[in-house]
């Protein structure tokens, strides 16, 4: 029985703990052993759960990055202790996924699987494996990246140092560590950002581009649903906006401004909103906190008439799927690998900033009615995005490596 090990901040919780767990699942039904290590926020799963360090290292962690721009190099003593455990486990597959989260240590990490040589599977989510600082350079207009970090423009912004800049030093420190692998395969989630990885130094690794997948049973069309009730929406026509965290990058403002100019017999529900968030919202906005629930959302999206998502950079933002999947249309800037997912059938695509250009696009979907987009929708999530097929594709993508490297033992 072939082993997986994967590593990631979190499990089973938020887009990459989910698509981890999903892939986890999926090696299961297939005969695999499957772990799943991870530093932060952990759900019950269906794979064997890993954590790593503490939360005390958690906070140590990430005061060393605060204060000192030294982000993936705290909790060395807790990847020392979590390099053991895969000593016993000896994996057959290790699949990271995001190491950045003040969890694990990326020098003591590489270092040891250097020296053990497993295939890597390196799934990105977003950049900053490739940067000196930042995860996300688009809405900064960095480039520094191509060749080589400094003064990083984005200092103050996630993983946030509030002290030193070390951009040069991490850029340079991840360029040994990351390219010093012998087996390893680069996984962007979107064309968009394989096309950064083919800039950067990584770009001589084997890249195979695979987008999230999403659980088209949970995310469908559901036609009786307690929503309008529930957020006291009167039937009206409804914008819906989903965001983990709902900075200026994720277009709150943005939706601020287009209220000013839909007409009143519209309206917009932003989930995974703050409290201060909330209170300060115009009239024709209802803002709501996260959830964690799938169905909750499946039904948020399946009640309203059209998915905004006005994000300034992202890489294959999980929730335009989900969306699709629920048969509503899509209305995206031109961001990222954010426009993939959309088609001319499906929904529209408006210059980042064009505030009129939103309005207009809903004002299409609100005269066609979204009925009128549904059914192409739903089919182009059921065949591009349904995460039995995608996920299937990291299998298939496991075993190939595993054929291979059997072929050079014979």
């Amino acid at each position: 029985m072939p082993t997986l090990l994967q590593i990631n901040s979190v499990a089973n919780y938020g887009s990459t703990g989910r698509i981890a767990e999903e892939i986890g699942q999926i090696a299961t039904n297939n005969g695999w052993s499957s772990y799943i290590a991870y530093g932060r926020i952990g759900y019950p799963s269906l794979s064997n759960l890993i954590k790593i360090g503490t939360d005390c290292d958690v906070k140590l962690h990430g005061l060393q990055s605060r204060l000192f721009d030294r982000h993936g190099l705290g909790s060395h003593q807790a990847t020392e202790k979590f390099i053991l455990l895969i000593e016993k486990l000896k994996p057959d597959i290790i699949h990271l996924h995001n190491l950045h989260g003040y969890y694990i240590n990326i020098e003591v990490l590489f270092r040891f699987l250097v020296k053990r040589n497993i295939p890597i599977v390196w799934t990105l989510h977003d950049c900053w494996p490739m940067t000196g600082h930042c995860s996300h350079f688009e809405f900064a207009k960095c480039e520094k990246w191509k060749v080589e970090c400094s003064s990083c423009p984005q200092k103050k912004e996630y993983p946030s140092s509030i002290g030193f800049d070390r951009s040069t030093k991490n850029y340079n420190l991840k360029k040994e560590l990351f390219t010093s692998l012998k087996q390893m395969t680069i996984v962007p989630v979107s064309n968009w950002l394989g096309d950064i990885v083919s800039q950067s130094f990584l770009q001589n690794y084997p890249l195979q581009v695979i987008n999230n997948g999403i659980d088209t049973n949970i995310f469908k069309p559901i036609l009786k649903t307690t929503i309008q009730k529930k957020y006291k929406l009167d039937g009206k026509f409804t914008i819906l906006g989903v965001a983990n965290i709902w900075s200026p990058r994720k277009g709150l403002s943005d939706f601020i401004e287009l209220s000013k100019i839909i007409d009143e017999n519209c309206i917009i529900l932003l989930v995974g909103l703050i409290s201060n968030q909330i209170k300060n919202l115009p009239i024709n906005i209802i803002g709501i906190s996260r959830t964690e629930s799938t169905n909750e959302l499946a039904e948020l999206y399946s009640y309203a008439d059209v998915y905004l998502n006005p994000t300034w950079e992202d890489n294959f933002p999980t929730t335009n799927l989900e969306a699709l999947a629920c048969g509503i249309p899509v209305v995206t800037y031109r961001t990222g690998g954010s426009i993939e997912a959309v088609s001319p059938e499906t929904g529209f695509i408006v210059e980042r900033g064009d505030i009129h250009g939103l309005a207009q696009a809903v004002k299409i979907i609100k005269d066609r009615g979204k009925r009128s987009f549904s059914i192409a929708c739903r089919k182009r999530a059921k065949i591009l995005y349904d995460k039995n097929e995608r996920f299937q594709d990291y299998l298939n993508l496991y075993k190939s490596i595993l054929n291979q490297n059997a072929n050079k033992a014979d």
